[in-house]
């Protein structure tokens, strides 16, 4: 059924190949493609095949279409064939088909042809199974990545309304927004750098730090264990240590250049279920007793509502004259206790595991 074809022999000479070896070449060439093929005549009886996916097979018995891919695939490819040869214009269709490991996906290029006076149908069968698999999770992550960037545009919203309506001013409200949608950034980028796997805690604090302090050694030391913080509670976590960063950037420790803060994590109970407790402690250099510590603003609603509600945990934050303590209980669905690869060096976050 295949015509013959010419090759240049070993003295130069041009030599017309016999047909069996046309189609030992083409069986060659079709199984480095990865594709398989079958020829059918006109009445759909098999001339030629090679290469054919083992779940396959059974498209070169009579009527196999509807035996390996049942009656209603079977049927609209036997009836495709059948267009395909009367019209003489080619066309393809997909098949999926269950597996031990997964699901399969084959595509079937038809085409009519003729050879040696014999017309036919030609079947070019390709295991598109990867290419339809990595398109299925494509849009798994795009949906994913559209869920997400709707939360965070939700959290901009939030807090671009609460800051407007604490601002006294324009400067002023541009100032806070900006230190805030900056915060996000730098969780965001940390959790992007990890795949969306999340964030640990002390690179996360780090992170926040960086923005109100240029020495190498950071004015806080760490303690107990750095969590793995799932994307949200990293999101929301960093947000509440920006707040309590800018806090003692304007009138705390940091803003004194002195090291009297601790951020201790450590193991407790939450609803009769394992959690963690984040402990910040700032002891201020100089009780201010002019302030009122009391006084309703948009981070004691982020450190006190906003942040505790996002991860389904609680917080208590307290602020006196001579220090200020924020408790946040992060519940076990928003992190995990991992072993990083990596270590801080001596000159970065202070830590102690």
């Amino acid at each position: 059924m295949t015509s013959a074809s010419s090759s240049t022999s070993p003295a130069g000479k041009i030599r017309t190949a016999e047909a069996g070896e046309s189609i030992g070449l083409l069986d060659r060439v079709v199984k480095k493609t990865g594709a398989g093929y079958i020829f059918q005549s006109a009445t759909l009886d098999v001339l030629l095949s090679g290469n054919i996916p083992d779940r396959l097979t059974g498209l070169l018995t009579q009527n196999g279409e509807t035996g390996v891919l049942g009656d209603d695939d079977g049927n609209r490819l036997l009836s495709l064939k059948r267009t395909v040869f009367d019209t003489a214009e080619a066309d393809c269709m997909e098949v999926e088909l269950p597996s031990s490991a997964g699901l399969m996906t084959f595509r079937i290029d038809l085409e009519r042809i003729s050879t040696h006076g014999t017309d036919g149908i030609l079947s070019v069968i390709t295991d598109i199974s990867e290419t339809r698999h990595r398109e299925r999770v494509l849009k798994t992550l795009l949906r994913e990545l559209s869920h997400r960037s709707k939360n965070l545009l939700a959290i901009i919203q939030g807090i671009a309304t609460q800051t407007a309506r604490q601002a006294l001013s324009l400067d002023s409200f541009l100032v806070k927004f900006r230190g805030r949608i900056q915060s996000l950034a730098y969780s965001q980028d940390l959790v992007t750098d990890s795949s969306w796997r999340g964030a640990f805690l002390f690179a996360l604090a780090e992170k926040q730090f960086a923005a109100y302090w240029s020495e190498p050694r950071m004015p806080i030391v760490a303690t107990g264990i750095d969590a793995h913080l799932s994307p949200n509670a990293a999101l929301h976590i960093g947000l509440a240590l920006h707040e309590l960063i800018v806090n003692s950037a304007s009138h705390g420790a940091i803003a004194a250049g002195v090291n009297s803060l601790t951020l201790d994590c450590f193991e407790t109970v939450f609803n009769d279920k394992p959690a963690l407790e984040l402990a910040w402690i700032e002891h201020l250099p100089e009780a201010d007793h002019t302030r009122d510590h009391d006084e309703p603003s948009f981070a004691r609603t982020v450190l006190e509502r906003v942040v505790p509600i996002a991860i389904a945990g609680k917080a208590i934050y307290m602020t006196r004259a001579d220090r200020i303590e924020y408790h946040l209980t992060i519940p076990a669905h928003e992190y995990e206790i991992l072993t990083r690869a990596e270590d801080y060096g001596e000159d970065s976050f202070q830590s102690t595991r």
